[in-house]
């Protein structure tokens, strides 16, 4: 007897300008009106847009000046972490009633296997409508879905009828559909790497398909066995519940540049107090320490050094960013300073935990 295929019924919901909607649902009088949440100083970066400020070009990332620049009417207003957290957390307790298996990517976004799922429901898709459905009657937000049999897709699937909508795209339909797909929508690929993929004839998923892996891994080393594997369909990451942080940081972005190393510690200090604050709300320790300087022509320098055991007190901290920092000259001056942590023991807890792994037959 020849063999039934087995898929997974994967969902990632995102929320829509997740921050700016929280912003607006709280003040009614930013209802309608282009916000950005973030700092609309001279240094002041957009961290979310409302969608009537991205009708003018305004997007995440983006310095203030130019979104002020792309939308004069823009309103900036501070992000509130602490109340999106709160909000973050009663979504995911409406995913709760659906799955235990959920893997976090941020405040906003999030997979779903709901392969087998506490409501017994076969469809994937009604699944990810009722979930967007009690997300807007309890919260009154908004949020978007893809659904599929792999992360991959459904991640792509969901930015398809952004906002307020889902996309579905079930196995038998992912092939053609990649093969169409511009590159420059394949998840993680970036605007340096589609660039480089234009220069060598790939425009979009059908083109990527007809080079070997060989070729691939020429060009793109490591990464090209990834990208011959994904435009095939070949995705098999599983939903993980317990994903395990991978680093902890802090960094700031400075009014004025900073021309001395003298004022770098100072700002170091500061910054060492923040991640200690960080890394102990997160219970835990890393062993590699890095510095990163942004300089005033916008390059950006990382340096890193492993101790032989895992930190977070401050003192230790900033001990290793201080000789990190006269490790070599600053040649310019900077205009951000940042430490980050890595190498955590996060993966010693919970070792006795076992990972869940269920393949039922998708329908969708």
């Amino acid at each position: 007897m020849e063999e039934k295929s087995t898929y997974r019924k994967i969902i990632h919901i995102d929320m829509d300008a997740f921050y700016a909607s929280v912003e607006q649902l709280d003040n009614s009088e930013l209802r309608g009106k282009p916000i950005a949440v973030g700092g609309g100083e001279d240094r002041g970066v957009v961290a979310a847009a409302s969608y009537e400020a991205r009708k003018f070009g305004v997007r995440s990332a983006m310095s203030g000046i130019l979104a002020k620049k792309n939308c004069p009417q823009l309103i900036f207003v501070k992000p509130r972490f602490d109340r999106y957290k709160e909000i973050s957390k009663k979504i995911h307790q409406i995913f709760k009633d659906y799955t235990d298996l959920i893997e976090p990517l941020s405040l906003d976004e999030a997979y779903l296997d709901v392969t087998e799922n506490k409501k017994g429901n076969p469809s994937a898709s009604l699944i990810a409508k009722e979930i967007r459905q009690r997300i807007f009657d309890e919260l009154h937000l908004n949020a978007s879905a893809g659904i599929s049999s792999s992360k991959f897709v459904a991640k792509i699937a969901s930015d398809i009828n952004k906002p307020n909508g889902q996309k579905t795209i079930p196995p038998e339909e992912i092939i053609s559909f990649l093969e169409e797909l511009p590159i420059e929508k394949f998840y993680g690929i970036g605007k340096v790497t589609a660039s480089k993929m234009y220069n060598l004839g790939i425009f979009k998923g059908s083109d990527l398909k007809e080079k070997n892996e060989s070729f691939l891994i020429e060009h793109f080393k490591s990464s090209g066995s990834h990208y011959y594997n994904i435009v095939r369909g070949i995705h098999t990451s599983k939903v993980k519940p317990n994903r395990k942080r991978k680093s902890v940081a802090a960094e700031h972005t400075f009014v004025k540049n900073l021309t001395s190393e003298v004022f770098m510690l100072e700002k170091l200090e500061k910054i060492s107090e923040e991640l200690e604050k960080r890394l102990l709300h997160s219970n835990v320790s890393g062993k590699t320490i890095t510095l990163k300087i942004k300089y005033s022509d916008f390059k950006t320098q990382t340096r890193s050094k492993t101790l032989p055991y895992f930190v977070k007190d401050k003192s230790i901290l900033l001990e290793t960013v201080k000789e990190l920092l006269f490790q070599e000259k600053v040649m310019n001056s900077v205009r951000l300073l940042g430490i980050s942590v890595t190498n955590l023991n996060n993966h010693i807890k919970n070792i006795t935990e076992k990972p869940i792994d269920v393949q039922l037959k998708f329908e969708f």
